[in-house]
Order: structure tokens, then sequence, then C-alpha cells
């Protein structure tokens, strides 16, 4: 509409219809005058504008006429041949990584103020879901493998108390504070609780420590053109297993920090930290709550829901 607009020529003025928006296709008429205060409105919005001469008056004209072609584009192609609906395409994404119908989409970021992970390599059925603070479920069946869980990005020397039920005490699954390091580039697990396959098998006894009531023999092992949260690549992997399994407790990260450094050195920059579940080729379910010892609120309370995708 514009604003105590004289007559002019149609050399001097287009009109045309402004086409914005999804049902109901919203429509929008202006027309754009040379020396004159033009305004248009969009949604709840009103824009104004004086064009200094008749070819910036076509110039404008023109860059609506596009921008209203663009935003039509989407609905056109709905119209004549059907959008898939984002239900169906969830469904399509779960299906094809595995995922259950109620699982969360594998991937990364932040969950009621809490980081998690949650990564699958395919095969059989995972069902994971973030709940209320640092609080998780799981069920797998026939699984490849799969780890996901919740806690904290960066981890660090943390006093880490949690509880819950894992429910894989036959099967190849463990329960662990699992975590990274960059530069060096290091792959961590404090298991609290393993089914019928030992995760540390194939590595090298190094020792062993005493902390929160029970012996962790110490293993690592070198993994070799491996995923990463780096990409494929060759890293260390450290083992802390505990004696007195357990599901529940405290877990002092520090004391275990400081045996790994005996043997690569200083360590590097902490990456994230999870209290995770894991599952090889195996069948089972977990609830598991985590928390900071001290902590009066989650570690990022600040921050909105998040999803990324994994490397």
């Amino acid at each position: 509409m514009a604003v105590n607009a004289p007559a002019v020529s149609r050399k001097e003025s287009v009109i045309f219809t402004f086409i914005w928006g999804t049902s109901g296709d919203l429509k929008y008429t202006t027309t754009p005058q040379k020396g004159v205060l033009t305004q248009f409105n969009h949604g709840e919005q009103t824009w104004a504008l004086s064009l200094a001469s008749e070819f910036f008056t076509m110039l404008f004209s023109s860059f609506l006429f596009a921008a209203s072609a663009v935003t039509a584009l989407p609905n056109w192609g709905e119209k004549f041949h059907g959008a898939e609906s984002s239900s169906q395409l969830e469904a399509r994404q779960r299906s094809g990584r595995g995922l259950g119908a109620g699982s969360d989409i594998d991937g990364f970021g932040f969950h009621s103020g809490y980081f998690y992970s949650f990564w699958t390599q395919g095969g059989g059925t995972v069902t994971y879901n973030n709940l209320l603070n640092g609080t998780y479920k799981s069920s797998w069946q026939n699984v490849q493998n799969w780890v996901g869980g919740k806690g904290w990005n960066p981890g660090g020397p943390k006093v880490v108390v949690y509880n819950g039920t894992w429910n894989a005490r036959n099967q190849n699954s463990y329960l662990a504070l699992y975590g990274w390091t960059r530069n060096p580039l290091i792959e961590y697990y404090i298991v609290e609780s393993f089914g019928s396959y030992n995760p540390s098998s194939n590595a090298q006894r190094k020792g062993s420590i005493t902390s929160d009531g029970s012996t962790y023999n110490l293993f690592q092992s070198t993994r070799t053109n491996q995923p990463s949260i780096e990409g494929t690549k060759t890293f260390q992997q450290f083992w802390s297993i505990r004696q007195n399994q357990r599901v529940g407790g405290t877990i002092t990260v520090a004391n275990h920090l400081k045996a790994y450094e005996q043997y690569v050195g200083k360590l590097g920059t902490f990456d994230y930290m999870i209290l995770g579940t894991e599952g090889y080729g195996s069948t089972g379910n977990s609830h598991i709550t985590v928390v900071e010892q001290g902590a009066t609120e989650p570690p990022y309370p600040n921050e909105p829901n998040s999803r990324q995708d994994n490397n």
C-alpha cells in the first residue's frame, strides 16, 4: 500500500501479487512507486522504503517477484508430487539405522541440562531415550554394536554418582563411565559391570588401583584405524575393570586418570564423558541416572535441547 500516492503512469509502476506462506497462500499486493514511501506487510511486520528512480522501482519489483516464486516452490512440489511427512521421514531414518519405533535418533548434543551421546553401528534393534536431567533408558535386541548415555562435555576428574538398572548379565554388554581425550586421542572405560565377555580380554594388563571400595584392574590396547570422535583414527584405549561389580555408586575419576598418565604421560584435552551402556551382538536393557557429587542442578542448565550427527 502506498502512502499519499499520486497518480502514476504504467511505466512508473508495476503491480503484482507477492505470494508468501504455506496453507492458504497469504497474498499481499504492493505498488512500488518512484519517490514515494511504499509499504508492504508480512505477518505482523510492516516494511517501508522510498524508491529513488524508475530503475530501482523496476529492480525492487523484480526482486520481490523472484522471492515470491522461490518461496512458493515447496508448496507446488507438495501439491504435485506429495510431501513426506515428518513422521514418515523419522520412521525411515529409524528403520535404516536399526532404531526402535520409539527411539531417539542417534547423535550427540544436550538434553535436560546434560550432555548425551548415542551411537549405533546398526544391525538388530536399539531403542534409546533421553529422560529428565541425567536419566536415560535403553533396550536393544541382537544389535551389532551400540553405546549411549548421559554426562558431561568436557569430562575430567569429577566425582560421579549413579544408580539404576542394567539387565544384560548374561550378554555381551557393559555399564561404564566412558570418555575421550584429544591430543593425545585416548578412549577410556571405567567398567562397573560387564556380562558374558570381559571387554579387556585382548588388552595388555598394566596394573591395578583401589578406588571406591574395589580393585580395578588396568589394561591398555591400541586401536588401529577404528571409529573415534575424530573420525577413523589409530589411538590408545584404556580399561579400568572393577572386580566387585555393581550397578550404582560413586566413581572417583581422578584416581583412574592419574593411573593412565603413568603409561602415556600427561593426558590431553578432555572431551565428553558419559555413564554409558554398551551392547555388542547382544540383547538387554538399562535405566540409568547420573549426577556429579554435590551438584544441586544440571551442569548445563542454559543449554537448549539439541542434536548433531555422529562422525
